[in-house]
């Protein structure tokens, strides 16, 4: 049950980071969307006009991603944004999180973006509902995978915008609700907008429309990396029960996260599906394990995956991702057309198009903040009444995230239509809802066994 957060006095270091829908609607084909415009509560509140009230944000997971998010969509370009309430499952993140603003916002001497007293600081499981309940117009999802399908789900149904981060489900059945949120959300005329940055970096958005308008010719291969370190873990700690040291360790277990290929490196695999103009493939096959990570917080996850995606008409996708320790770190994209190709190199930056014919475009604007492009474009829309939804290409990129892990725990070539069947559901009973307890919890540490492990 969702309780008042009780001040602590001590400031923490922030930490690191509907059923019923036809399954192809979205995640196979495209969703139907010329749906009838409703006015949501977030929209006859400040529609064009910043002087009628300040736009109520509310936070759901108070993490380091989630507190990042707060801070800028308090300093959204379209302004009257106050962030009204805060949530997490638990205290210390709240505290940790609300401390920090209220300081950085202090110091810049905008206190009154904040607004968040203790009758509006909740923890506990529910506590999203708690928040969503508060009067906010939009709500940050940035709590732990896992629980983001019943956390959309009860946004759109009270009628919130959302931002809401990677990825959206860890698993097919929930991503099934997931793309019902999202239809629900056009049906109300509310924006949905995803934390996959990169859509949002202008960098990528220019490279990608030359891609789109035929500037490397036809796509014919795709290769994305994503090469890490190992996320951190936590100690357990007395008193800490089994519920408690596996949700502070969420990365490393894979019905909490979904595994780093669709938590981490999803990143690589939406900018496969935003190459491909996110078509669908024909299958995956993939190859993964576990090698440097041992001890009491090991977890279930692999360390490295390898995945290549099979496209209609022989085009190719390769997708490599893995947290080692001490060893060679990359994060590029590259995409090889009929006419040339281009180059995404993520962490320089460096974008370039080079065709074979010898002409090369390098990218030499201006930059911007992707995470916070992503938080003035969904306040922008709510401003003007023109709200925007990724839910399509969102889920897609999610659910290529999946099929790639689940063909690397299988060991089998997995096609497209299998994986829509898919009913496999990560995690214990009461996922659904978005609620557990704590205490005992029963979970084997035991990565999948390719061979064994079964697809169902």
């Amino acid at each position: 049950m969702a309780h008042k957060h009780r001040s602590l006095s001590a400031r923490e270091q922030l930490l690191e980071p509907g059923y019923g829908v036809d399954r192809r609607a979205l995640l196979g084909g495209g969703l139907a969307l010329g749906l009838p415009l409703l006015l949501p509560r977030a929209l006859r509140a400040g529609q064009g006009d910043a002087g009628v009230r300040p736009l109520r944000v509310g936070l759901v997971g108070c993490g380091g991603r989630g507190t990042g998010a707060a801070w800028q969509a308090m300093h959204a370009e379209a302004g009257g944004v106050v962030l009204w309430a805060m949530g997490d499952v638990f205290a210390d993140r709240l505290e940790s999180s609300r401390s920090y603003l209220e300081g950085a916002l202090s110091e810049e001497g905008n206190s009154a973006r904040m607004d968040v007293p203790e009758e509006r600081r909740f923890t506990g499981f529910d506590s999203f509902r708690a928040v969503i309940d508060s009067g906010v117009d939009i709500v940050l999802l940035t709590a732990i995978p896992a629980f983001r399908p019943a956390h959309i789900t009860y946004a759109v149904e009270k009628g919130c915008h959302v931002f809401c981060e990677k990825p959206m489900a860890v698993d097919v059945p929930g991503l099934r609700r997931v793309e019902a949120a999202a239809a629900r959300a056009k049906e109300k005329g509310l924006s949905l907008v995803s934390g996959y940055c990169w859509r949002y970096n202008t960098r990528h958005r220019e490279l990608f429309q030359r891609v789109h308008s035929g500037a490397i010719g036809d796509l014919q291969a795709v290769y994305t990396n994503y090469y890490a370190g190992p996320l951190g873990t936590r100690p357990r700690q007395e008193g800490w029960s089994d519920t408690e040291w596996i949700l502070r360790n969420w990365h490393h277990f894979r019905w909490l996260s979904g595994d780093h290929l669709a938590e981490q490196a999803i990143h690589s695999v939406d900018k496969q599906s935003w190459a491909f103009a996110d078509r669908a493939p024909l299958r995956a096959i993939a190859v993964g394990g576990c090698q440097t990570r041992k001890g009491t917080e090991k977890g279930d996850t692999f360390d490295h995956f390898a995945v290549v995606y099979e496209y209609e008409g022989g085009a190719r996708a390769f997708c490599n991702a893995r947290q080692w320790p001490n060893s060679y770190g990359e994060n590029n994209d590259f995409l090889y057309g009929s006419k040339g190709r281009a180059i995404i190199e993520n962490w320089a930056p460096h974008h370039a198009i080079e065709t074979y014919g010898g002409e090369r475009w390098v990218y030499d604007g201006e930059g911007n903040d992707m995470y916070q492009q992503e938080l003035d474009e969904l306040v922008a829309s709510i401003r003007a009444g023109k709200p925007v939804n990724d839910g399509m290409w969102m889920c897609r990129s999610n659910l290529l995230g999946i099929l790639g892990r689940e063909a690397a725990y299988t060991g089998r070539a997995i096609t497209w239509e299998e994986i829509l069947n898919s009913e496999r559901k990560l995690g214990p009973p009461g996922m659904e809802d978005g609620v557990l307890e704590f205490g005992a919890l029963a979970h084997s540490f035991d990565e999948p066994v390719p061979g064994e492990y079964k697809l169902l």
